[in-house]
């Protein structure tokens, strides 16, 4: 296999705009846009030609990624004119395949974080003759996803919408957003209208017997249409528990990038991330935390499990967990922020004017 469709925002993705100007896709994980983990590991696991699909934002990853070559791959562009779904958009770019009609095609979501063995599933394609393989993975709760019960060969049976009682949760597998599809079946989905894989496609190739296997591999996988779950997997990728050969660094509590000033007597853990220019001050407190480019955490703050925007700024002595501080926001000192809380873009937060502990 040496081809991969790699599918970026659009309907049937669930990517989510974090309050940041910079897109999604390119804020860093790890210290480098997340899709350049998800492509080096397409290169590590042989792939040559990837071609990006996305109903949006090719301008920003043009520019940036270029021909593919700094990544050893050779990358074309595909935008659709109106948002086409996950069937819609693999049958968009079938005409820069270069793969012949029995060949595995790679599919991916640029929104899924995974440790999936990739050449596993290949093989799982072509020792099973399957006209369509996809990655499943089990989640404690599967309610808020479509299942996917398979037989005792991991041959796929049904595709189950979301559970709405405990008697429909039949399988704790789910989809996990990578397949490998014979290049034949991709020229069989509908052209030039909307098309979910997970409704229309899947369902009606088992309804006309087709070949559907399943590759359960539950080793990491991570959905980061959040940015709870965006940090999480940043944090994640530092410490070693999901696997990137683009990680620009050594694996461990925390990665600071060149040019970054951090305080000798600051703490970093947790898969901390300080990015570029950006500057962590005398005994501030940065856990499982992503700091973009040019940010600054003044000394004495708290800062855990948050994303703090390029350029944004951390007052001395606040305290942030679980927060979203958008680019070039400042929050003031003796601040408290938690829970979730997201902070726009250019905002101004007084000294001391949220709190959620006693004022003594």
């Amino acid at each position: 296999m040496t081809e991969a469709i790699l599918l970026v925002g659009g309907k049937g993705t669930r990517l989510r705009p974090l309050t940041v100007h910079t897109p999604k896709p390119m804020v860093p994980a790890a210290g480098v846009p997340f899709l350049t983990h998800q492509l080096a590991r397409a290169r590590a696991a042989g792939v040559e030609h990837v071609v990006l699909a996305t109903s949006y934002l090719a301008e920003v990853f043009e520019p940036y990624f270029g021909d593919g070559s700094s990544l050893g791959l050779h990358l074309e562009y595909v935008t659709e004119e109106e948002p086409l779904g996950t069937g819609g958009a693999l049958r968009n770019v079938a005409s820069r395949l270069h793969a012949a009609p029995g060949d595995p095609v790679l599919v991916f979501n640029g929104d899924v974080l995974t440790g999936l063995d990739i050449a596993s599933l290949v093989d799982t394609h072509r020792t099973t003759g399957a006209d369509v393989s996809l990655h499943l993975t089990r989640v404690a709760d599967p309610r808020a996803y479509g299942l996917v019960p398979t037989d005792e060969a991991g041959r796929v049976t049904a595709f189950l919408e979301k559970p709405q009682t405990p008697e429909e949760i039949v399988t704790d597998q789910i989809n996990a957003g990578a397949y490998v599809f014979t290049r034949s079946v991709i020229d069989t989905i509908p052209n030039d209208r909307p098309v979910s894989v997970e409704r229309e496609t899947f369902p009606g190739l088992l309804a006309d017997g087709a070949h559907l296997q399943g590759l359960l591999d539950s080793t990491y996988w991570l959905d980061l249409g959040t940015p709870h779950a965006f940090v999480r997997g940043s944090a994640d990728l530092v410490l070693g528990r999901a696997p990137s050969p683009a990680v620009p660094g050594p694996r461990g509590e925390y990665l600071v990038l060149d040019t970054a000033d951090v305080a000798p007597d600051a703490k970093l853990a947790g898969g901390t991330v300080i990015g570029a220019r950006a500057r962590v001050g005398s005994g501030a407190e940065v856990t499982g935390s992503t700091v973009l480019d040019g940010a600054v955490v003044e000394p004495g703050a708290q800062v855990r499990d948050s994303l703090i925007g390029t350029g944004a700024r951390v007052g001395a002595r606040t305290v942030l967990e679980g927060a979203v501080i958008g680019d070039h926001a400042a929050v003031g000192p003796d601040n408290e922020l938690r829970d979730g809380v997201r902070i726009w873009c250019d905002s101004r937060i007084p000294a001391g004017a949220v709190r959620f502990s006693s004022d003594q």
